[in-house]
């Protein structure tokens, strides 16, 4: 009874501390659910109910037909077409480069090896609105390419093609940090291994260590598929034709200079969120693990 007694105070401040923790986090859950459910009820407003003061949260009439207007308002199929291709090619691009590149850092000596692993994080400090200008430069004046010479003169270069939507967003110095790091987690052994059975570079990168890096995996490709599916201000300056425009351009139909038809955009928005919230429910198991397993290494 005495053990029972001196144990229920304790107890008593370990669920105060638990329930505390619980109302701060759900706190910050709500403050983060809300903006999209702005968006959606937004999208389901009628014209009249956008432009009353105070505004209203709950839609008085839900005009579901904003959807269908928003989309016949552009060819947003074509655009989530392209943002898709982009996305999908930027994510297989960042995979096997990116793996590459991080196995090597972590497992191949070489010399200077230290040195190239110092300068892709001298990159992750570069910010990234600082290397437009070079990017669009060395885009522009490509050579052999859009009418170029030799010397990357007289044409447009990779301006209004794929090759300028896939080739410079392609690999990112962070992905190739993190997949070292698990590389340098794995065991020697497996390599050791691998060795005496006669396995080349290659086929110890790809047969033996990769398939054990599933959340590093998962993490880096739903991070860059992310932000290329989010990417407005790269392909809104290297492309000027409208079969090649992607979703985040194609939204801005809806801004003009007078007026911003909130409902369409909010319609239009929403369904540009819905493939990156079925692919984070997919794959959140990985990217919560390889999230914890980098920040523990």
């Amino acid at each position: 009874m005495t053990q029972t007694t001196a144990a229920s105070p304790v107890k008593r401040r370990f669920d105060g501390k638990r329930i505390a923790l619980t109302c701060v986090l759900a706190f910050g859950a709500f403050t983060m659910i809300v903006p999209f459910l702005w968006m959606i009820l937004t999208s389901v407003k009628g014209p009249g109910e956008l432009i009353e003061f105070p505004p209203t949260f709950w839609p008085k009439e839900w005009a579901w037909s904003n959807y269908a207007e928003a989309l016949d308002a552009a060819p947003f199929a074509t655009y989530f077409r392209n943002s898709f291709i982009i996305a999908t090619g930027h994510t297989i691009i960042t995979l096997i480069f990116g793996a590459m590149a991080g196995y090597a850092l972590a497992r191949i000596p070489f010399r200077g090896r230290e040195l190239v692993f110092l300068g892709f994080i001298a990159m992750l400090m570069i910010p990234t609105y600082t290397k437009i200008v070079p990017q669009f430069l060395i885009v522009k004046f490509m050579p052999l390419f859009g009418g170029n010479d030799i010397l990357g003169q007289g044409g447009s270069g990779w301006l209004n093609t794929w090759w300028a939507l896939l080739i410079p967003g392609g690999l990112s110095p962070f992905a190739i940090f993190l997949f070292r790091q698990f590389y340098l987690s794995l065991p020697r052994e497996l390599e050791e291994a691998a060795r005496i059975d006669g396995l080349g570079e290659f086929r110890i990168w790809g047969q033996v260590y990769t398939p054990l890096i599933k959340p590093a995996l998962a993490t880096v490709a739903l991070l860059t598929f992310q932000d290329s599916w989010n990417n407005f201000l790269w392909p809104l300056l290297v492309t000027t034709r409208d079969d090649l425009r992607v979703i985040q351009v194609g939204l801005a139909v809806f801004r003009q200079e007078e007026t911003t038809q909130w409902a369409y955009l909010m319609a239009g928005s929403t369904l540009a969120t819905i493939p990156m919230v079925l692919l984070f429910l997919v794959a959140q198991r990985y990217f919560i693990q390889g999230f914890t397993n980098a920040g523990i290494k």
